[in-house]
């Protein structure tokens, strides 16, 4: 069975847009032992090329709950980056869930096991040492290439060993200095026609002596009055400037958010509220 590949350029969304997702894979994140910066880091990727992300989910190495997790990210069709779990070690099983979830079978693909021989013989050149293919832990390392069948490979540029996408979903290392070039790769590569670096505006002001209760009419007019404009509260209690506020705006495509910004002001007048300093970010 062969993996189709849809065209990556190809919207799935009935809004005309793609959705970004990641799934963080590694019992070290969840017991603590190290924490996450790829979460942080994705925003930040997507926000630079005027891209949100929708979601993100956390998961142990445990096969039934990561397998579980991808045939979710399958089926949606969005675009979702999946870290952790793709080496050749016993607690890696990513690759293997992937198959599972997609119903394929596991082949080593072939651009992969040149780019793997290459790091070795690089690695062995390193060391003044012999390269030799047939040595047990060189042909175990073939392993990392093994990915479902029909899989594209993602390249890395900090040693070679690549990744791997099967359609719109696509697999990186744990570690950061790998993951984080190769899913800018992935971004610049296959999503530009989705990038709205001036097609999205945030504006929001500091709102003193309100509760959210009260101006959720307001809100909730907005965003009926001005389609495709979210509004969003953000209360505080112990601000260390503002103390206790709501940050309200907000936010859309430029020329609806001017407008929607300008009535949702206008719809706190009655509320007799004190405004503090507005924000802008796009």
């Amino acid at each position: 069975m062969q993996l189709t590949q849809p065209n990556h350029q190809l919207p799935v969304n009935p809004d005309n847009a793609r959705h970004f997702g990641m799934i963080i894979i590694g019992d070290e994140i969840l017991s603590g032992k190290r924490s996450d910066k790829h979460l942080p880091k994705v925003i930040e990727l997507l926000k630079a090329r005027g891209l949100t992300l929708a979601y993100a989910e956390y998961v142990g190495d445990e096969p039934e709950r990561i397998t579980a997790a991808l045939r979710r990210a399958f089926a949606s069709g969005d675009v979702v980056f999946s870290t952790g779990g793709i080496g050749a070690t016993p607690d890696d099983h990513t690759r293997q869930c992937a198959a599972r979830a997609l119903g394929l079978d596991l082949a080593l693909h072939p651009q992969a096991k040149a780019l793997i021989e290459q790091r070795m013989q690089d690695v062995a050149l390193e060391q003044g040492k012999t390269y030799d293919s047939g040595q047990a832990d060189n042909l175990h390392r073939l392993n990392m290439g093994v990915f479902p069948q029909g899989a594209e490979i993602i390249p890395n540029p900090y040693n070679k060993i690549p990744g791997f996408s099967c359609g719109s979903v696509h697999f990186v290392p744990g570690f950061p200095v790998m993951a984080w070039p190769m899913i800018e790769w992935v971004l610049d590569t296959h999503y530009p026609a989705f990038f709205a670096k001036d097609r999205w505006l945030e504006h929001s002001v500091i709102v003193f002596g309100a509760m959210e209760a009260t101006l959720t009419p307001l809100m909730e007019a907005i965003e009926r009055d001005f389609v495709g404009v979210k509004v969003f509260s953000l209360p505080s209690v112990d601000h260390p400037e503002y103390g206790r506020h709501i940050e309200l705006g907000v936010k859309g495509a430029p020329d609806a958010v001017t407008a929607a910004f300008a009535a949702l002001c206008d719809g706190l007048t009655p509320f007799q509220v004190k405004l503090g300093p507005e924000m802008v970010r796009s």
